[in-house]
């Protein structure tokens, strides 16, 4: 398959950012592949397309599939499995930041809980410490609350909320004074 160069442009630069968000190259190319073609794509035409290996490919594959970003469907008359990707920005975006809270953010609060609940018997640990502790724990605490409380919103919502920060921010009163 021949890409477009603006679709190896995206291709390429979602590659290097999945890497600065921790995910492999190959894996985010292989999404954004997927996402912008128009139709489903076996292993062997990814590998083609994007000049990588097979087995690359295969565990990739495996990848997305493990975070609900790629599903496999199958072509009459076609014995492969065909992957497509999810094709709603909003249902990725959700996929991905719940993917990562389950992964990255449940974790660490469980770990953050459990030494806020050891700094009350370390008597090796600083009162200017634990307070340090405690206000993490808190912080994520209360971002862990507020994505739970908008997690089932409407894409509509959500976006009408994200529009709204800086309007919401100079209703609150924290509008930065101008010089």
């Amino acid at each position: 398959m021949t890409l477009a160069p603006t679709i190896q442009k995206y291709i390429l630069h979602w590659g290097e950012m999945g890497t600065r968000w921790g995910v492999n190259r190959t894996v985010a190319q292989i999404h954004a592949l997927l996402f912008l073609v128009n139709r489903p794509l076996h292993a062997e035409e990814i590998a083609e397309t994007l000049t990588v290996a097979r087995s690359n490919v295969s565990n990739s594959l495996k990848e997305l599939q493990s975070w609900g970003l790629v599903r496999v469907t199958h072509l009459a008359g076609d014995r492969r499995d065909h992957f497509l990707a999810l094709q709603d920005v909003w249902e990725i975006f959700r996929v991905i930041v719940e993917e990562r809270k389950k992964r990255e953010i449940d974790p660490t609060l469980t770990v953050l809980r459990e030494c806020a609940q050891e700094a009350d018997s370390d008597p090796a640990l600083e009162d200017a410490t634990k307070v340090k502790m405690d206000q993490v724990l808190a912080f994520m605490e209360m971002l862990t609350t507020a994505y739970g409380d908008t997690r089932h919103l409407p894409p509509a919502t959500l976006q009408r909320l994200l529009t709204m920060g800086g309007k919401m921010a100079q209703l609150m009163g924290s509008e930065k004074k101008k010089p």
